[in-house]
């Protein structure tokens, strides 16, 4: 007799000035209720039809290919529905599970391939197996780095239109905005339980931690693996961390103590509507190998201990995990791979422990009816290549780079009974595509806002239907705010100097020319002038939707037991800082 409803539910895109989230309780006969069911219908429906009327924004150039395809995808949008509807029927009329785990700075075939196993002298057999029972995407394309990644992932847009441009590494009193609308807000609004583990990595303002952007709970660190692992005595002792140690040289001559970042937060947990508290650290305690060992342990453990217990729910859920690992800078007592550098070893290792969270998935008996999608963020971290074990690979570049080593990388997806086990697509997908994809399959598309750009494109056709079923022909890559290349089907223009015409731009076969080291003036003669275009139809979409500002506060704002020297950084760094007026 008691039924409980939101108007969040009703209108997903409601901007009022209300507490939309209160709840209200309607007593009912048992007369009303067939009356009441009718009424909710006819919200659902005034709600399913008013998304209608008011699509998603979309890029220039998605549009572009909606003008040629858009009757063919809307026939086999009917399809997909009737599909995801049988599905859903048979899992007892529930949307599948989400688990998505995002490793750091991996560059492609390093993992899920076992000849470049044997080349790498790196095993994975557990990535591999994982592999083999799904849909492996060869051409995922994510942004150089990890911070756009993430954010292109939790949004939906390219990270320069969410203010996102580049990674941090200390104290900036910024980070994703709380406008911005994540995929774990958009999957709680129909009943998703929400989790993250590991890396986050979006800002160190309180609205940017993930229990403030969708998630139940959250498990992360505050900044990442340069704090973490590359400054403490023990990577200077390995000779990857130069200067900042002052042991290691004897500062004659230094006058600023506050040049070098100190009190930085570390790992910190928190629950929605809380507040977040460090972990693992005491005040004057120095930061070690040893703690940031523990940190990666912790977060496998607590990724296996969030698995369980949102398994255990009647609720769909989504738990992501971004493992810390394989970022490592300093030797073990004993290598465990043939290869035995410092990320590789880490990356072997990580393989192991992604083999216990996928056994304990299949323990809990949720595995049927859960979507298990493993990723890299971007290619491998190149400076330190020969002693990190990870190498370029068949993609030249890395981290920060718009080369194709920079933003390619592995990409698995498993739905059983769904999903052909050991197939491959060749289409090309983005990272933000994700966002999409998942709001679709969750059946979650009416909550994505249309109030700014999404580039997501949804690719529930290529993942139901498989190889060439992708809505998307086309990536533009930018290297922080700076667009440096666009691909589009098999070639890529890196864009031009100023003055230079597109016609004599480096254009790229990345068939013939996977290495982007030898651009042919016959690509470039046919197709600059379309390049041109393409990039024209994206400057004219962000004139008429402009960029949202990245979000800004005071640092560690609610984390409710900083240490004393967390405390003196952050009033150091507020001193100098401009005064609003």
């Amino acid at each position: 007799k008691l039924a409980i409803l939101t108007f969040s539910q009703f209108l997903p895109n409601l901007n009022a000035d209300c507490d939309c989230e209160n709840l209200i309780y309607i007593d009912l006969e048992t007369s009303q209720m067939s009356k009441f069911l009718t009424l909710i219908t006819l919200l659902l429906l005034i709600t399913s039809v008013a998304a209608e009327m008011n699509p998603i924004v979309r890029d220039g150039e998605y549009r572009f290919l909606e003008a040629q395809f858009g009757e063919r995808w809307a026939e086999q949008d009917k399809r997909i529905d009737k599909r995801l509807t049988e599905i859903y029927k048979a899992n007892g009329d529930k949307p599948p599970n989400i688990l998505y785990i995002l490793i750091d700075d991996v560059s492609f075939g390093q993992m899920g391939n076992r000849t470049l196993n044997y080349v790498t002298g790196i095993d994975t057999p557990n990535i591999n197996k994982l592999a083999s029972e799904g849909l492996s995407l060869m051409r995922m394309y994510t942004e150089p780095s990890c911070t756009p990644t993430r954010t292109a992932m939790l949004t939906g847009r390219h990270p320069v239109r969410a203010g996102v441009d580049e990674v941090k590494v200390a104290l900036v009193g910024e980070g994703l905005s709380a406008e911005e609308v994540t995929i774990a807000e958009i999957l709680k609004k129909v009943g998703y339980n929400t989790a993250h583990v590991g890396k986050w990595h979006q800002g160190d303002i309180e609205q940017a931690y993930p229990h403030n952007q969708g998630f139940d709970v959250a498990f992360f660190p505050l900044h990442q693996q340069v704090q973490l692992s590359l400054m403490t005595r023990e990577a200077m002792t390995a000779n990857n961390m130069l200067g900042f140690n002052l042991s290691g040289q004897s500062n004659q001559f230094m006058i600023d103590e506050r040049f070098r970042p100190y009190g930085l937060v570390t790992g910190v947990e928190g629950e929605a509507g809380g507040k977040a508290r460090e972990v693992d650290l005491e005040p004057g305690e120095e930061w070690t190998q040893a703690h940031y060992e523990r940190m990666n342990e912790r977060y496998q453990a607590q990724a296996i201990e969030q698995l369980e217990q949102l398994a255990g729910r009647d609720e769909p859920f989504f738990l992501q995990y971004w493992p810390l690992y394989p970022l490592n800078f300093v030797y073990p007592d004993q290598a465990i791979s043939r290869n035995g550098g410092f990320h590789a070893d880490k990356l072997q290792l990580l393989d192991g422990w992604i083999g216990d969270l996928l056994a304990k998935l299949d323990e809990t008996g949720k595995a049927h009816n859960t979507i298990v999608m493993l990723m890299a963020d971007n290619g491998l971290m190149y400076h330190y290549e020969g002693t990190s074990g990870l190498n370029q690979l068949i993609y030249r570049g890395g981290k920060t780079n718009h080369l194709e080593g920079g933003v390619r990388t592995d990409a698995f997806v498993r739905w059983p009974g769904v999903i052909e086990a050991g197939s491959s697509a060749g289409d090309i997908v983005h990272v933000s595509d994700l966002f999409t994809t998942f709001a679709r399959i969750a059946d979650a598309t009416d909550y994505i806002p249309r109030d700014r750009v999404i580039d997501g494109v949804d690719q529930t056709a290529l993942i139901l239907e498989g190889e060439g079923n992708s809505r998307r022909d086309y990536v533009y890559v930018y290297e922080g705010p700076v667009l440096r290349s666009v691909v589009k089907q098999e070639f890529k223009m890196h864009l031009p100097a100023p003055g230079v015409p597109g016609a004599a731009a480096p254009v790229f076969n990345l068939y013939r020319d996977p290495r982007e080291e030898y651009p042919h003036i016959g690509n470039a003669l046919w197709s600059g002038a379309s390049f041109q275009d393409m990039v024209k139809r994206h400057q004219i979409t962000i004139k008429q939707y402009p960029h949202l500002p990245l979000g800004k506060g005071l640092p560690y704002e609610g984390i409710e037991n900083l240490r004393p020297e967390s405390e003196l950084a952050r009033k150091v760094f507020t001193s100098w800082q401009p005064v609003k007026e």
